[in-house]
């Protein structure tokens, strides 16, 4: 369900979730279904019929409880009388979600009707992955991706007019519900949960749930009534990092005790930790980067071990979460005994559940989100000092062990380091060395390594990379479903038997399964370099197989002051034209040359310089020559990734040893 307001007309759609089932209601000045919109909401709530909208907790159910809660007023109202009067108490609502710290006017238990909000659901409403219906129209290749044609501060006049702002609603409500669809997995867990526990988690972010569902398992451990828990915090006015770092922390190379000696002069404030600190360490040719928040470090290459060499990778097992149950370290304010018994139980129960067990995955969920949620002011597990513990000792920790494994394998190779892991090439007759000191290091520190080998990887940088697992035997069935529903993927028959390498792609180079949040421009691009740099398929062959328009879109957006406007010559002038805020569009050699305006100080921003753009907002089959696409701006965009990873970066026996 979605809802319009505008100053002088509201307007409502609803759409079965499972059926074609539709129902529009128009409240203004040419009609006034006001009493059909009631008896529509009172049948919601006899039958516990639920809305499912996309940010309708913050919006939409605020709107629906005062129509149900005024009825009686509005009911001896003209329609356009009643339209103002929502539109009122609209822009209150969006007042009062974008003020910190005030809640909403109805909370989610006082609501009449039931409630599924998949843009919280997503956690599309956090500042990391924060993205409009229109955005994530963009990222799930919808049909029509519109804003709303018509301002709402514009009165409504006309049939015209309400068949416009109808039609932009049925498309945000179609569009809400295949992100439904698309979510289908989330929902059901939800469920479950909510069912299990008796708690009401269908609208909760993964934090959320874990928060709420730490909530219960602490409250019942410890005996202390949920509400008493909830008001629980350690609030500090400084952190002495010197007294955080654990005994073991010791390095040999001067680099790294440098490092080490510059942490332990660290006092932070606990309300100013981001960019607070920043440290480089160029160690083995490596330049690694250190914060309070984890380490990131990478050597920029094409990495193919030859018959002699091996890539290892070795990843810390619940990294953030062990450190804590290993070193018992709880928030101050929560008895820690209890704290680390109650963690260490999820860690020790989740190995015991299969992974296709829902319940697996939310202990999973708790694990991971606690170390977040204790640098929340929001959350009751609030102690920016227990953050602080996890992720200074976690970098450390890791850097003793890429500091052991580099000063005693003879002719290793450092690749990456990255907050729980690292990867390192080194001579095949040194495995055995390699997992013993792997072994030391975990006898040290009380945590487990997970190891895996590479047969190439590809490194721009830290965040950017391709990783390609060694072959793996597999069954002849087994082989066929994977190349079946993964064929990006390596695969070979020898000698009868069959054999199966798994891909990794980070940052640039994703373009399977990504989240819906992030941008997936060009993602034509990002296929090109990986058949490129995986399966050595020439860029420019690779283009001629790719005949899906949206895999050459790009995405855009503008806020506040900006605008797009798009100019074009028409009967000899050059006419400018203002565009919605979220663009979709391709790259093309007959088009419009598009911008981003800045409407205060008059700047001008190119969106790609130098070339055309089509805009793709509302899909269209065509016949591919007359989409017009301009390769060339591709081919350089390939071409550019490509050259930045110039031959004389690719790692073989030949150049290392020589």
């Amino acid at each position: 369900m979605d809802y319009e307001t505008l100053s002088n007309c509201f307007l409502g759609v609803f759409q079965h979730y499972k059926t074609d089932e539709e129902h529009v209601f128009t409240i203004g000045l040419l009609r006034n279904d006001l009493t059909k919109l009631l008896e529509f909401l009172k049948k919601n709530q006899d039958n516990d019929e639920w809305h499912i909208s996309f940010n309708g907790l913050s919006f939409d159910s605020q709107i629906t409880e005062y129509i149900i809660r005024n009825q009686k007023e509005l009911l001896n109202l003209s329609g356009e009388q009643v339209a103002r009067k929502i539109y009122a108490q609209a822009q209150r609502t969006i007042e009062r979600s974008s003020t910190k710290g005030v809640f909403s006017e109805w909370s989610e238990k006082k609501l009449s009707i039931k409630q599924i909000d998949i843009f919280k659901l997503n956690h599309w409403d956090n500042a990391a992955k924060r993205s409009s219906l229109k955005w994530i129209q963009c990222s799930m290749d919808w049909y029509n991706v519109q804003d709303m044609p018509i301002p709402h501060t514009a009165e409504i006049t006309t049939v015209e007019q309400l068949k416009e702002i109808a039609s932009y609603c049925r498309n945000d409500v179609a569009s809400t519900k295949h992100i439904m669809n698309l979510s289908s997995k989330q929902i059901e867990v939800r469920g479950k949960l909510t069912a299990q526990y008796g708690i009401n988690l269908y609208s909760a972010s993964e934090p959320k749930i874990s928060k709420e569902l730490f909530l219960h398992f602490l409250e019942k451990k410890l005996d202390i009534p949920k509400y008493q828990l909830k008001g629980l915090r350690t609030k500090r006015t400084q952190i002495v990092v010197k007294d955080l770092i654990l005994d073991y922390v010791k390095f040999t190379t001067p680099e790294f005790n440098k490092l080490l000696d510059t942490f332990k002069t660290l006092v932070l404030d606990p309300q100013s930790l981001k960019g607070v600190f920043k440290a480089n360490v160029n160690y083995r040719g490596v330049s690694t980067d250190f914060g309070v928040g984890g380490v990131h470090g990478a050597k920029k290459g094409i990495y193919i071990p030859d018959d002699h060499m091996m890539i290892m990778s070795s990843d810390v097992t619940s990294f953030y979460p062990n450190l804590a149950i290993r070193n018992k370290w709880s928030p101050e304010h929560l008895p820690k005994q209890a704290f680390c018994e109650q963690y260490e139980w999820f860690f020790d129960e989740r190995k015991l559940i299969p992974k296709s067990n829902i319940i697996n995955y939310v202990y999973k969920i708790i694990l991971n989100s606690t170390y977040g949620l204790s640098n929340d002011e929001t959350s009751f597990l609030y102690d920016p000092e227990f953050t602080m513990r996890i992720t200074i000792n976690g970098q450390l920790s890791l850097m003793m062990l890429y500091e052991m494994l580099a000063e005693r394998i003879p002719g290793s190779i450092p690749i990456m380091q990255n907050t729980d892991g690292i990867e390192m090439m080194i001579p095949k007759k040194y495995k055995e060395e390699y997992l013993a000191i792997c072994k030391e290091w975990e006898d040290l520190t009380m945590l487990q390594l997970e190891h895996d080998t590479y047969q190439k990887m590809i490194v721009p940088d830290v965040n950017n990379y391709i990783a390609v697992y060694n072959y793996k035997e597999v069954e002849k069935e087994k082989f066929l479903k994977l190349m079946s529903e993964h064929p990006e993927n390596l695969f070979k028959k020898e000698n009868g038997k069959y054999y199966y390498a798994y891909t990794k792609t980070k940052g640039r180079f994703e373009f399977k399964d990504l989240a819906l949040h992030k941008n997936k421009s060009f993602l034509v691009v990002r296929k090109a370099l990986y058949y490129f740099f995986v399966h050595g398929i020439d860029p420019k062959e690779y283009l001629k197989t790719n005949n899906n328009i949206l895999d050459y879109c790009g995405q855009v957006k503008s806020k506040g002051v900006w605008q797009f406007q798009k100019t074009y010559v028409e009967m000899g002038d050059v006419v400018t034209e203002s565009l919605q805020k979220t663009l979709r569009y391709y790259v093309s050699n007959k088009g419009d040359s598009l911008v981003k305006y800045n409407t205060e100080d008059k700047r001008v921003i190119s969106v790609n310089a130098k070339f055309l753009q089509t805009i793709f907002n509302q899909h269209e089959e065509k016949d591919w020559s007359e989409y017009n696409i301009n390769k060339r701006f591709y081919i350089e965009r390939i071409n550019s990734e490509i050259k930045s990873m110039q031959p004389d970066l690719f790692i073989n026996q030949m150049n290392l040893f020589n």
